[in-house]
């Protein structure tokens, strides 16, 4: 589950990064079981929640113009680019009219995506993304290429995980939306402030990882949507 140091991609093998990859190492036997675990609940999930998928679809189809879901390249892994699965909030085409973080107040959301949005509903989608391996339950959220940009090097140790759908960082920062909305620039406050800030916890958390903590988080995620 974890590449030799030698066929890591040459930005992250880097004396920053080493530490985190020695921990993991160590940890093999924690990373068959989270693969396993993403693909037997993620494959479970998918059937219990399917008539629910459907039902959103089709509010989400009558509500504003546009398709069902919003796939916008993300980098997940050792820096591999792919496209993520979330139910679409916004108008069309909403990343090429504004920033690529949203605010709590962004005219770009559609009414069924306000209500998506508040119950992290839009998230449900990223299921296919963990049974394709591109994704997991728990892990740092997956940013755009745009921001892995201004990724220190120390910032490339969280590429050694897949990305995931929640995280201590996912959990501290719930309300990112209302933190950005007194921003005169957005993404300069978004990379100054809160990427630092969340990856202070992505990185603690692959310092520190097992199996069971991250059980522990997903549990955590559910009490937090549920406040």
């Amino acid at each position: 589950m974890l590449r030799k140091w030698d066929q890591l991609p040459d930005y992250m093998q880097t004396d920053a990064v080493r530490p985190y990859y020695e921990k993991l190492k160590k940890k093999q036997l924690s990373l068959i079981f989270k693969r396993i675990f993403d693909i037997v609940v993620s494959l479970l999930l998918i059937v219990v929640f399917s008539p629910v998928l459907i039902i959103i679809s089709i509010l989400i189809v009558s509500d504003s113009k546009g398709g069902v879901f919003y796939r916008q390249e993300r980098v997940t892994q050792y820096g591999k680019k792919f496209k993520i699965f979330k139910f679409r909030t916004m108008v069309a085409n909403a990343d090429k009219i504004g920033t690529q973080v949203t605010v709590s107040n962004d005219d770009r959301i559609t009414k069924v995506g306000s209500v998506i949005r508040k119950y992290r509903i839009d998230e449900i989608p990223q299921l296919f993304n963990i049974l394709l391996g591109d994704m997991s339950f728990v892990g740092t959220r997956p940013e755009s290429t745009h921001y892995v940009k201004f990724y220190t090097s120390e910032m490339y140790a969280t590429l050694l995980l897949p990305a995931g759908v929640t995280s201590e960082a996912s959990i501290m920062y719930k309300d990112e939306a209302e933190l950005l909305d007194k921003a005169d620039d957005v993404d300069k406050v978004y990379i100054k402030k809160v990427l630092p800030g969340k990856m202070r916890y992505n990185l603690e958390s692959i310092r520190n990882f097992s199996f069971i903590k991250e059980i522990g988080t997903m549990f955590k995620t559910v009490l937090a949507v549920m406040r």
